[in-house]
């Protein structure tokens, strides 16, 4: 690979970094490994061709076109952190990628199905996701702490929320989230 390509290449990942909160690829990996998948099982799940797979995990292509297609990334995300924990079954979770395979995409703060806990309420996860993706959109990481560091001395508390969701885990976010609630 050549300087341009490197370059290139960086630049393709840092973009997703500051979209998707890291790298496709090792999205992409850690689902490998969490749901027992490979490449070409991912991809078909997903509803991407092996090869955009590919390139996305390589940082030969930097952004997800589809909007159907980041709602299965993060409901396979969601899948593997319930079969980490126990909650789902190996088997379980096949049955669910078929069924994540098959879905549509939308809002996540939509009332459909596939976007909501069984008493109809969007998970808090995904809220989380739906607001870091919102922000992201709007300005890279870098950018939005800057933004939070601006706003600390007079407006701490949009800061923290700027620094949380803008540039921290999605791990974070969510426990920020459920802490302010009530």
């Amino acid at each position: 690979m050549d300087a341009v390509q490197q370059e290139a290449t960086a630049r393709a990942r840092e973009l997703q970094r500051s979209w998707y909160g890291e790298p496709l690829g090792a999205v992409f990996r850690r689902l490998i490994d969490d749901l027992g998948l490979n490449q070409a099982r991912l991809a078909a799940v997903l509803g991407l061709s092996a090869p955009m797979l590919s390139q996305l995990m390589s940082g030969q292509r930097a952004k997800i076109g589809n909007p159907a297609v980041v709602q299965r990334v993060q409901a396979l995300q969601d899948l593997a952190g319930q079969v980490a924990d126990g909650s789902v079954s190996a088997a379980e979770a096949t049955d669910r990628m078929d069924e994540i395979k098959k879905t549509q995409g939308g809002s996540v703060l939509s009332n459909s199905g596939q976007t909501t806990t069984g008493s109809g309420a969007p998970t808090v996860k995904r809220v989380v996701r739906e607001i870091q993706s919102l922000l992201r959109s709007v300005s890279a990481a870098g950018d939005i702490i800057d933004a939070a560091d601006s706003l600390a001395p007079s407006h701490p508390e949009l800061a923290e929320f700027l620094r949380v969701y803008g540039a921290g885990r999605t791990a974070d976010a969510v426990a920020h989230y459920e802490s302010h609630q009530n």
